[in-house]
């Protein structure tokens, strides 16, 4: 059974940082590629940020140059850097994983997913 919890949402103002961070069980994070996710009310879920187990790293064009995805092995978690935090920004995080080495923008490639961490930014 994989389960995936989201921790470190919080309220900052804008131009701070926040760090997420996404334990997993029942999945090893070298398992294949995981990713985050946010979505804002009223709008859809949007893709942050993503790793592969080829080495592969994506993000959006929104938070591309401000938040930095990484994973430690040994711990089995997933982490997003986030800097220079907007207002924009603001919205429920996701953890993502996949069963597939490679990623795919997409949240339909994802097999399982965490509750979510709220960022707000004010």
């Amino acid at each position: 059974h994989v389960q995936l919890v989201e921790s470190g949402g919080g309220s900052v103002q804008a131009g701070g940082s926040l760090k997420l961070a996404c334990a997993a069980s029942g999945y090893t994070v070298s398992s294949g590629c995981m990713g985050w996710f946010r979505q804002a009310p009223g709008k859809e879920r949007e893709a942050v940020a993503g790793i592969g187990n080829d080495g592969s790293i994506w993000y959006g064009d929104a938070v591309n140059g401000r938040f930095t995805i990484s994973k430690d092995i040994d711990a089995d978690t997933l982490s997003l850097q986030m800097n220079g935090l907007k207002p924009e920004d603001t919205a429920m995080y996701y953890c993502a994983a996949s069963s597939l080495n490679y990623c795919v923008l997409e949240s339909s490639f994802f097999q399982w997913w965490g509750q979510g961490t709220q960022v707000t930014v004010s």
